[in-house]
């Protein structure tokens, strides 16, 4: 049985979406209404933090690279944080890290923001 657990906030006026827990088959559907919600915000940029997920699979990239083009379809940007070493090296592996921008750190992303 796997679990995600998704929870959304807004950090200086940018939406964050937390995410913890394993990205696969079972838990892709979970994640795509997260990511709507997240990206229908009509924020110029979303953020997904992921230093909670340990493992995803093919269900769960594809689930991040649908939500990316709704968002680029409007002019926005789903940014990526805190990859964890084995989801890093998905993301390696598969040349999705050209795809996103992403950081080590949530703090990195927003620290030209002003509150």
């Amino acid at each position: 049985m796997s679990n995600m657990e998704a929870k959304q906030s807004l950090v200086l006026n940018v939406p964050v979406l937390t995410i913890y827990g394993k990205i696969d088959a079972l838990t892709s559907g979970d994640l795509e209404a997260a990511l709507n919600r997240l990206v229908d915000c009509s924020s110029p940029m979303a953020v997904v933090d992921m230093k909670g997920v340990d493992y995803i699979s093919g269900s769960g990239l594809r689930v991040l690279v649908g939500a990316q083009n709704k968002a680029r379809k409007s002019q926005g940007d789903l940014v990526l944080v805190s990859l964890q070493p084995m989801v890093n090296e998905v993301f390696e592996i598969t040349g999705l890290k050209s795809f996103f921008s992403i950081y080590p750190r949530l703090e990195e992303v927003l620290k030209g923001i002003k509150p």
